[in-house]
């Protein structure tokens, strides 16, 4: 994920509080990564305007993160551009600010999720207001699907580039105990691999039934900076956290949220480098 050549981050940009902060949360993010950050419009109106704009807002993105800013305008609909943007660019992380409990500018509701699920490369959405510079927590949910097993080196990876401290929370709301059994086996399974690639790492397991609002609140209660999802469109019942769940998360969570869309795989039964 961060060997590129040319390392970049995209954000797309509109006039809202939720994109400046978005903005100064990727000034670490670009800096720990040599990245250069790639400000993205959806252009509505006036693109002398617009590029104006855009150019006097970059000239303040690179004094403030030291880092080379480049600018690009597109015409259409918002999520789509977005993702072809990204597809273009090939960016290490495409950084969204959210701004309120649904939206993204035009981007409400399942628009916004569908975004993320189709999405390429890694989205941070980010909806809260106060965040730390860096990241020292990274909470890690899991459940059964082999694809939350990318979840662990993604992990990782960058608790590494942060010196971050990784949260595992997996909650019991199987009926199935065989299920509860495998989960926690699994769970403790990935943070001993945690723990041998030198990263400081907890696990817990809650019962519960309102998953999403059990993995925000142990995020609060942890001081999460960041947690980490996947996302894709096929999902079967085991698949907490890249289904419904993981849309919830996106439009609940004023923690951050960093989505993945999983690789193809033959064999996800353990885990890789």
């Amino acid at each position: 994920m961060l060997t590129k050549t040319e390392n970049s981050i995209l954000i797309p940009i509109d006039s809202t509080e939720q994109t400046t902060i978005a903005l100064s949360q990727s000034y670490n993010l670009a800096r720990l990564t040599n990245s250069k950050i790639i400000l993205l419009s959806i252009d509505e109106g006036n693109p002398p305007f617009v590029q104006k704009t855009l150019d006097e807002l970059a000239k303040e993105v690179s004094l403030k993160s030291g880092q080379p800013v480049e600018t690009m305008i597109r015409k259409g609909n918002v999520y789509e551009e977005i993702n072809k943007a990204a597809d273009q660019i090939n960016p290490l992380f495409v950084i969204i600010g959210l701004t309120s409990k649904i939206s993204l500018s035009k981007i409400t509701g399942q628009n916004a999720f569908r975004m993320v699920r189709e999405s390429k490369h890694p989205v941070i959405t980010i909806r809260g207001k106060v965040h730390r510079d860096g990241c020292k927590t990274i909470l890690l949910p899991l459940d059964l699907s082999k694809e939350t097993r990318e979840k662990v080196n993604n992990a990782v990876e960058l608790a590494k580039l942060f010196n971050a401290d990784i949260r595992i929370i997996s909650i019991l709301s199987q009926d199935n105990k065989e299920n509860e059994n495998k989960l926690i086996a699994y769970s403790n399974q990935a943070w001993k691999y945690i723990k041998e690639h030198g990263v400081r790492c907890t696990v817990k397991a809650l019962r519960g039934k309102d998953i999403t609002k059990m993995v925000l609140d142990y995020g609060h209660e942890v001081e999460a900076d960041l947690i980490l999802i996947m996302s894709k469109a096929e999902l079967s019942v085991a698949e907490f956290f890249i289904g419904t769940i993981a849309q919830r998360i996106i439009n609940e969570s004023d923690i951050p949220v960093l989505s993945y869309r999983p690789m193809k795989r033959k064999d996800n039964t353990v885990f890789s480098k």
